[in-house]
């Protein structure tokens, strides 16, 4: 029986300590750890988790733990991601690895000093049947070859009064960032990126236009703002056609002469099942010591953190930006996981 900890009991932590409860046969939901002693305590008693904590560091080092959920703030996924791979200890970080991609190298130098992989990065959308079913598309021909994708990603409202345009690009659009490069299976090269006018304070949309080493077009807005729904949106255009992604609305409402579905509020419904799967893997991952084919780890974190930088960049000066990485460490050319 695998002993999972989840650090952090926000809403992401609560839904993976969910999963792990419910969806994961074989887990026990050992800790719940987070700050505020009430909020785990909560998730704990709702998911019949063993104990609750406050201190991640001692948790990750507890033996009692054989894996870890990392779901805290942001800004603590690269540090506590480094406290699992000193500790030897396969770890599930939800992205970003970092916001920076100088953090993001030094994750990569702590976890190729152990000669294993142990951070497996939640970009869950690698998991989503409609991006598996635009990749595949493109790996078995169908499509002929790719030549641009349309991403749109839309919130009903800013998660902060604060919230900017770069926080657009570095917050909400690595999730895009990171399944682009998965669908295409190349990487960027460059990015424009620009700002209609709203009509009142709210950040705006963020619209990009990225060029591809293979010389694919990609367009990506992100409306933190949209105010009528969450709705994310893709499509693949290539020289034999093109395959869109639908809405996903399971009823439609027939009424006063009109037809309608309904949008989420937000993200955790139209991807629960993306969720899952990413979770079973990581399972997988734990117990076998073979990091999943599909899954998104350090060496990626790094790349959506370059593509942001780039991009904010790109938003403040007005002016296209290249998107300049590292050589791909070889490290991360063949997957090589924890041992078992």
């Amino acid at each position: 029986m695998t002993r999972v900890a989840i650090i952090g009991a926000g809403l992401m932590g609560e839904d993976h300590a969910r999963i792990v409860a419910q969806d994961l046969p074989g887990t026990t939901l050992q800790v719940v750890c987070d700050m505020d002693a009430a909020r785990a305590k909560s998730v704990a008693d709702a998911t019949g988790a063993g104990d609750i904590a406050s201190d991640p560091e001692a948790v990750i080092a507890r033996a009692d733990v054989d894996a870890v959920i990392v779901a805290s703030p942001d800004f603590t996924h690269a540090p506590l991601s480094k406290a699992c791979i000193a500790a030897g200890k396969p770890v599930l970080c939800e992205k970003p690895l970092s916001q920076s991609s100088v953090e993001c190298l030094e994750v990569i130098e702590a976890e190729k000093n152990t000669g294993k992989q142990h951070v497996m990065l939640g970009f869950m959308r690698r998991y989503d049947q409609s991006y598996s079913e635009m990749r595949q598309a493109l790996i078995d021909g169908t499509l002929g070859r790719a030549l641009m994708m349309h991403n749109f990603h839309r919130n009903v409202e800013t998660p902060a009064a604060d919230f900017t345009g770069a926080m657009a690009i570095t917050n909400s659009a690595p999730h895009e960032f990171d399944v682009v490069r998965h669908v295409l299976g190349t990487e960027f090269v460059s990015v424009t990126a620009h700002q209609p006018r709203r009509s009142d304070d709210r950040v705006a949309p963020v619209v990009m236009v990225l060029e591809t080493a293979d010389d694919q077009l990609v367009t990506i807005e992100i409306n933190n703002n949209a105010a009528y729904g969450y709705d994310v949106r893709a499509e693949l255009v290539g020289e034999a056609g093109s395959i869109a992604m639908n809405n996903v609305a399971y009823t439609r409402t027939d009424m006063k002469l009109a037809s309608s579905t309904r949008y989420d509020a937000d993200w955790r419904g139209r991807y629960h099942e993306a969720y899952v799967r990413q979770n079973r893997d990581f399972l997988r991952f734990v117990e076998t010591g073979d990091f999943p084919a599909i899954a998104s780890d350090c060496w990626d974190g790094y790349c959506a953190a370059i593509v942001a930088e780039a991009g904010a960049k790109a938003l403040a000066t007005g002016q296209k930006q290249p998107v300049t990485m590292i050589p791909r460490p070889e490290f991360y050319a063949g997957k090589k996981g924890v041992a078992a």
